[in-house]
C-alpha cells in the first residue's frame, strides 16, 4: 500500500512548459468544485474521520486547504509587487484546531475556496514568463521559491487533500 501521507506522492518540481502551466491553472481554477465533489453527501460523522490514523479529519482537511491557499494567494500577490519578498509561514497544525475550524461546517471553506479561487486564477493566469520566474522567500524553510515553483505546489496541495478525501471514501465504500 501507498503512503496515505501522500496519496499522489510528494511534490516534485518540473521546469516550465505551457503544457504544464495550463494543467496547474486548470487544478487552481477549478479545486473548489472537486472539492466540494469529493465531501458531497457525507454526514457529519463521515466528515469527521480522519482520513489515516494521526491525521486530520475530513472536515479538517477542507478548512486546512482553504486556509492554506489564502495564504498562497497572499504570496503570489506579493511575489508579483515586491522583490523577493520573505513570506510569512504560518502553523498548520496550530489552525487545524482553532476554533473557526472545529464549529463552522465545511461549506463555509467551501464557499470561500469558489471565491478565494476565482480571485487566484484571475490573478496569474496571464502572467508572462518573466512574472513565473519572480520569487519569494520562505523564512522556515530557508529557500528562495519562484512563483512557477509555487504554482505547481499549490496545484500539487490540492490534488493531494482531494485524494485524502476520496481515497477515504473508496476505502469506507461511501
Amino acid at each position: 500500500m501507498s503512503d496515505p501521507r501522500f496519496p499522489i506522492g510528494q511534490y516534485q518540481p518540473e521546469p516550465f512548459s505551457e503544457l504544464k502551466k495550463q494543467e496547474w491553472l486548470n487544478d487552481i481554477r477549478f479545486l473548489p468544485q472537486l472539492i466540494e465533489r469529493a465531501v458531497e453527501n457525507l454526514d457529519e460523522a463521515q466528515l469527521h474521520t480522519r482520513y489515516r490514523d494521526g491525521g486530520w479529519t475530513l472536515h479538517q482537511v477542507v478548512h486546512h486547504v482553504a486556509d492554506s491557499h489564502m495564504n498562497a494567494y497572499c504570496r503570489f500577490k506579493l511575489g508579483l509587487t515586491e522583490e523577493r519578498p520573505d513570506i510569512k509561514p504560518y502553523e498548520e497544525k496550530e489552525w487545524a484546531v482553532l476554533d473557526d475550524v472545529k464549529t463552522l461546517p465545511v461549506n463555509v471553506s467551501i464557499t470561500l475556496l469558489h471565491a478565494l479561487h476565482s480571485r487566484f486564477y484571475e490573478a496569474i493566469k496571464n502572467l508572462s514568463d518573466v512574472q513565473w520566474e519572480r520569487t519569494v522567500f520562505h523564512p522556515q524553510h530557508r529557500k528562495e521559491m519562484s512563483l512557477w515553483y509555487l504554482l505547481g505546489s499549490y496545484s500539487w496541495h490540492g490534488r493531494h487533500h482531494v485524494a485524502h478525501i476520496t481515497n477515504l471514501r473508496e476505502q469506507k465504500k461511501w
